[in-house]
């Protein structure tokens, strides 16, 4: 059962929030502010911080960039009034993983807190599970009942992205920029050439498969 931190000065949120998470399933720990929250990080163990921005003290942003500075990879999902973009652009800048806006969704809530659960999950365990597929990340394999595929390099760079991200479209350039490098002299039509291969070795496959998107790119579905 995951455990989350609520941290906002305000008890009604606090407790709003507390409610909808309890009722989907997840263990969650309150915070009045920033400083009640790092004694609570230092003593249990925490999955997932939903914090304010605008608190007394230890504001949002601070203690997001003292957990960051730290190396602290917990997933964080800020959750404030302030809309600007700028102060979403700050956001971002000093460490969180995710930014809404109160009033808050709260069926969109749960769905950004599983989708951070679920990345963090692929990052510590650097593989992907869906259902006998397993892509792992320190051998760039793919095994399927038992049979294992090595990938070269960029192929598996590639798959694991798009499967990192299920639904998600990313760009050419996108792709060609995060897998072989902004500096690299390699045109974006490698993408498509990478995309090719990708489809004929899993063709069949039940478990996924890749759809271009007309003007964009790529994305990866999961049909399971």
């Amino acid at each position: 059962m995951f455990h989350i931190l609520v941290t906002d000065d305000d008890k009604h949120t606090r407790m709003l929030f507390k409610a909808v998470l309890e009722a989907d399933g997840y263990t969650v720990i309150t915070a009045k502010d920033g400083t009640e929250a790092l004694d609570i990080l230092d003593r249990e163990h925490i999955d997932l911080i939903v914090l304010d921005i605008m608190m007394p003290g230890t504001d949002g942003y601070t203690l997001t960039k003292m957990l960051r500075e730290n190396y602290n990879t917990l997933p964080i999902l800020m959750v404030s009034a302030k809309q600007l973009p700028e102060d979403k652009k700050k956001g971002f800048l000093v460490g969180t993983d995710d930014y809404m806006t109160k009033p808050v969704d709260e069926d969109e809530m749960l769905l950004r807190i599983k989708a951070l659960l679920r990345r963090a999950r692929i990052a510590s365990e650097r593989k992907i599970v869906l259902g006998e597929v397993i892509l792992d990340y320190d051998s760039m394999s793919v095994s399927r009942n038992g049979q294992v595929q090595e990938l070269p390099q960029k192929e598996f760079l590639l798959i694991y992205k798009l499967l990192s991200y299920p639904g998600k479209i990313f760009t050419r350039i996108q792709l060609m920029d995060e897998i072989w490098g902004a500096e690299s002299d390699t045109g974006w039509e490698t993408v498509t050439v990478h995309i090719g291969r990708l489809r004929k070795r899993f063709e069949g496959w039940e478990e996924f498969h890749i759809e271009s998107v007309r003007g964009l790119g790529y994305k990866a579905v999961k049909d399971i």
